[in-house]
């Protein structure tokens, strides 16, 4: 489980860097570029994981295991019938007791959402950290797919000559926003997808990233 409306409020719909344009507005200067491609994002609480020694504390002293997702690279191919994103990104990790050889394995998810909130797919995988023998860091790389249709994330026609309309000085409309106008508003968000990434964590783990 995971807050998407965090996830949502920490993402720019229309002033999304992609792969390339679906279109663009000039209007005294100002040009605007959107992307099909999902924006890609962490939600809330769920880019590091607490592990715990033994497990029902939540003392300091009980800390075992901590990691966090970073570094994260993503490439769009726009060229199919789908809107394929690929994601890797590096996962680091450091525990408290350095003794032995330890593998600690974490389950992460890839959740495609549409509008910022329709989940319309996730997958769940699992990344293998490796410490050595008196080693307290380790880390390892994980990757996600996001597929989304093309047709899907497609502006209509008429919406997409709104926004994509050269504006002139002068003209009645040239400093509105075409996202003032609430069919416009919602015709962009339903055409936007965001591809999530995160660790699946549990309630408790969840818990603790949100009030510690």
């Amino acid at each position: 489980m995971f807050k998407l409306k965090a996830a949502a409020a920490a993402l720019t719909i229309l002033l999304v860097a992609g792969c390339s344009s679906d279109g663009q507005l000039t209007a005294t200067g100002i040009t605007i570029t959107r992307s099909a491609c999902p924006a890609v994002a962490i939600p809330a609480a769920t880019g590091d994981v607490t592990l715990f020694n033994p497990e029902s504390s939540r003392d300091a002293s009980a800390i075992d295991v901590v990691a966090n997702i970073t570094n994260i690279r993503t490439t769009c191919d726009e060229s199919g019938e789908h809107i394929v994103s690929n994601v890797t990104f590096d996962i680091q990790a450091l525990r408290r007791d350095t003794r032995g050889d330890r593998e600690v394995v974490l389950p992460y998810f890839a959740t495609v959402v549409q509008a910022g909130s329709n989940v319309v797919s996730k997958s769940l995988s699992r990344v293998s950290l490796r410490f050595a023998d008196g080693q307290a860091r380790a880390s390892a790389t994980g990757s996600a797919t996001g597929r989304v249709l093309a047709s899907a994330a497609a502006l209509p026609e008429d919406i997409r000559r709104q926004i994509t309309r050269q504006r002139k000085p002068g003209d009645a409309d040239a400093a509105i926003d075409p996202m003032a106008d609430p069919n416009v508003r919602a015709a962009v968000q339903n055409a936007s997808f965001e591809l999530l990434i995160g660790f699946q964590l549990t309630e408790d783990q969840l818990r603790y990233n949100a009030t510690r």
